[in-house]
């Protein structure tokens, strides 16, 4: 386990949590002595429904044009 001062850690917080979601648990100290531990949180991963997924695209409507011709419209309009 790592250990990181204080201000380190205020300075260098994004970091941190994402390294301790990874797994990697962290001890912050202050004045050389631990006071806090970072670590990340378990979390069980939500199967996906399929049949819900399907009937949802299966539900969506088709666009009339398609995307790459929409978006150079778009982008020529805007442009003169």
């Amino acid at each position: 386990m790592e250990e990181v001062s204080l201000a380190r850690a205020k300075a260098h917080l994004s970091e941190l949590v994402e390294r301790a979601a990874r797994g990697e648990p962290i001890r912050i100290t202050r004045r050389g002595k631990a006071v806090a531990r970072l670590t990340g949180i378990e979390r069980q991963p939500r199967a996906v429904d399929l049949e819900a997924l399907q009937a949802l695209t299966q539900s969506m409507l088709m666009q009339p044009t398609p995307a790459r011709s929409w978006l150079r419209s778009v982008r020529d309009d805007s442009r003169y």
